[in-house]
């Protein structure tokens, strides 16, 4: 069975840290990367199975890189998770198009919703 990468686009490094550790104690590999330009280069690189996303980047946001994700047959298929404290502010409906698939909110999510949300996304 291949190993399933996870690439985590958070700009808080403490955040991504615990992201990381969360997601490697249960098996998958991870990289991590705190912008929206860096995980576009890192995606062209290696494209992840799953991408788990901030939505208030540092330069840029989230939605800068979901279009560019969505502009490309092979990138548009890769499911995405935001983690955000803007939860209540989105609507998931509005952004399948987009291909997030969960929205988690940083504010009262538990290291397990990261894992569950993963899995759920996985083919």
């Amino acid at each position: 069975m291949k190993n399933v990468s996870i690439l985590v686009v958070e700009d808080d490094n403490w955040l991504s840290e615990q992201f990381a550790r969360v997601l490697e104690n249960a098996g998958y590999v991870v990289k991590t990367v705190s912008n929206a330009l860096s995980a576009i280069e890192e995606i062209d690189d290696e494209q992840p199975d799953v991408v788990v996303l901030d939505v208030l980047l540092t330069g840029s946001t989230a939605f800068a890189l979901l279009h560019e994700l969505q502009s490309y047959g092979d990138t548009g298929s890769i499911p995405v998770i935001l983690c955000t404290n803007l939860a209540s502010e989105l609507v998931l409906d509005d952004l399948k198009p987009y291909g997030v698939k969960k929205i988690l909110d940083k504010t009262t999510m538990i290291p397990d919703d990261l894992i569950i949300s993963v899995r759920s996304v996985l083919p």
